[in-house]
């Protein structure tokens, strides 16, 4: 079996359409065996997924390492991860560690300069163990991540140094698509006044549930070339039956709107996740969609979800319901 691929904005890279996003496998909140890991990463792999993503931060170092012992001898997978932190062999402060059960003992400092930019990339190739990468993100810039106040002279590191160190790579064929990972919409629309980005993994922000980007970022992007990868289609929780939204748990006016789409799906017989696994992709500007199983079982459940039919009539109805903005453009 293979996943259709889309172009990821003007690079020549085609991705999965779904793709394998390797965060919450590293025990992001919740400990994971390293046998799950290598399930979930070898049952997506099987299934005909072609697109990868990870970071050092993940597991610090954990998710790196699985997945490059998992695709090293591959052909034909696109594989993506991240700069912005380096990992000091020395334990992480205990609030940072408890984060990442089981993860690895080191402890990831952010970095965006240009010399912690090129040092990141090079330790991704060597904890990998592959020679090429082919989309590097800036990860986790933003207000939201580091407050106002830091986040200045973050992203001012990143914009300068950081930035530079990208470019350099690309312009160099080291790799094909310079980006960022984050959170945040409103970081991104910031950083398109300060260079040429590929791409922008965007994490939970263009979901079913909220659909804020189409109104100012995706025309920024669809102008500038630039691709959109969705990560976190589940909204960290909410919209795969659990009560996490932004990775806290759900305010009461969300899980109000997610219990009105539930019923939209349930008159259906649609699955809330499977719709939200399929809805970004409704978009010509979203390449992939990247859910994040934790074993092999979910990694099946995401592949069911997302093989599911959905008919133009739920997405219409949403949309009449007012759970969906009218000019969202939807699955077809």
């Amino acid at each position: 079996m293979k996943f259709q691929t889309r172009k990821l904005g003007n690079t020549a890279l085609q991705l999965s359409e779904l793709g394998l996003g390797c965060a919450a496998m590293a025990g992001n909140h919740r400990p994971v065996a390293d046998e799950d890991i290598r399930a979930a990463i070898d049952e997506g792999l099987q299934a005909g997924i072609s697109f990868v993503d990870t970071a050092p931060f993940y597991g610090f170092g954990r998710s790196e390492h699985f997945v490059g012992d998992a695709i090293r001898f591959l052909d034909d997978i696109v594989l993506s991860t991240k700069a912005g932190r380096l990992l000091k062999p020395e334990p992480a402060p205990k609030p940072v560690a408890n984060d990442w059960p089981g993860s690895f003992n080191f402890n990831p400092v952010y970095d965006y300069t240009y010399d912690g930019v090129m040092r990141s990339y090079e330790d991704s190739l060597q904890r990998l163990g592959v020679t090429k990468i082919d989309i590097l993100l800036l990860h986790d810039i933003g207000a939201m991540q580091h407050g106002v106040e830091l986040n200045k002279k973050l992203f001012a590191d990143a914009m300068s140094g950081g930035y530079k160190a990208l470019d350099e790579l690309r312009s160099a064929g080291d790799v094909q698509a310079i980006g960022l990972g984050v959170n945040e919409r409103e970081v991104c629309i910031e950083a398109m006044e300060h260079g040429r980005w590929d791409a922008f993994l965007l994490a939970g922000r263009y979901t079913l549930h909220e659909q804020e980007p189409i109104h100012d970022l995706f025309p920024a992007c669809e102008k500038a070339g630039t691709g959109i990868i969705l990560g976190g289609p589940f909204n960290s929780g909410i919209l795969v039956g659990g009560d996490t939204w932004n990775y806290a748990k759900a305010p009461p006016e969300v899980v109000s709107k997610v219990k009105r789409i539930t019923a939209v799906c349930d008159s259906h017989g649609i699955p809330l996740a499977a719709a939200a696994l399929q809805y970004p992709l409704g978009s010509p500007l979203v390449a992939s969609v990247i859910p994040g199983p934790r074993s092999r079982m979910e990694m099946q459940q995401v592949v069911e979800w997302f093989n599911t039919d959905i008919s133009s009539s739920f997405w219409s109805d949403l949309q009449n319901e007012g759970l969906l903005d009218k000019a969202a453009p939807v699955p077809s």
